[in-house]
């Protein structure tokens, strides 16, 4: 894979180059933070960029974000030597496919690198689990949130969700609550700003797994 170095530290992009390039990883370019790497990243089209959470300008996060919301192909693999959750998460809704960190050992690292050619995420050891906890952690809090926000749908809300649950469409919750197909779609609507959520799909969903 072609890759791209992304780091504010230039001996450490100089020696993390060769020990790359001395394992048989083809590294392109470099890059001292969020601005260079979007340039370079369009000009030189990795296929892959291990990039730093620390920079001045944008930072690792931000420039992941930029990068994978036009080019959602490429890996991007945070290599950083903050391993605090916050980081992490924040990396993972970013878009990055892996967290590696500077401290780990280096025949550690380069197995966890080369995974991904296989479709493994790398994570350092211990990081993933610690993602799925926290994501686990999250959405609890998110559905308690929601619960108790459920106890304020109205009577006729409850009735619409029971119906959508059920799979019927619009049309059909309308003629069965004999009420106007605008107006079923109006209390969906206000279902889901009231819970927080994105689109009705969420909602039933949500609904579904309450039972």
């Amino acid at each position: 894979m072609k890759t791209l170095l992304v780091d504010d530290h230039a001996l450490v992009l100089e020696g993390l180059r060769h020990f790359l390039m001395a394992n048989g990883i083809e590294v392109v370019g470099t890059a001292r933070n969020g601005a260079e790497a979007l340039s370079q990243f369009a000009m030189l089209k990795p296929d892959l960029i291990l990039m730093d959470i620390r920079m001045e300008g944008y930072d690792g996060i931000q420039t992941t974000q930029m990068i994978k919301k036009e080019h959602p192909e490429v890996k991007v693999v945070m290599l950083t030597a903050r391993e605090d959750d916050e980081s992490l998460f924040a990396a993972i809704q970013a878009g990055a496919s892996g967290y590696l960190l500077k401290s780990m050992e280096p025949e550690t690292f380069i197995r966890q690198l080369t995974g991904l050619t296989a479709g493994e995420p790398p994570f350092a050891p211990g990081l993933a689990v610690r993602m799925l906890q926290e994501i686990s952690r999250r959405r609890q809090s998110a559905d308690k949130a929601a619960d108790g926000i459920q106890q304020e749908l109205t009577d006729r809300q409850r009735e619409v969700l029971e119906l959508l649950v059920e799979g019927l469409t619009y049309k059909e919750i309308a003629n069965r609550l004999e009420l106007k197909e605008v107006t079923v779609k109006y209390h969906v609507k206000e279902m889901i700003t009231k819970m927080h959520l994105t689109n009705r799909t969420q909602l039933i969903a949500y609904a579904s797994r309450k039972g």
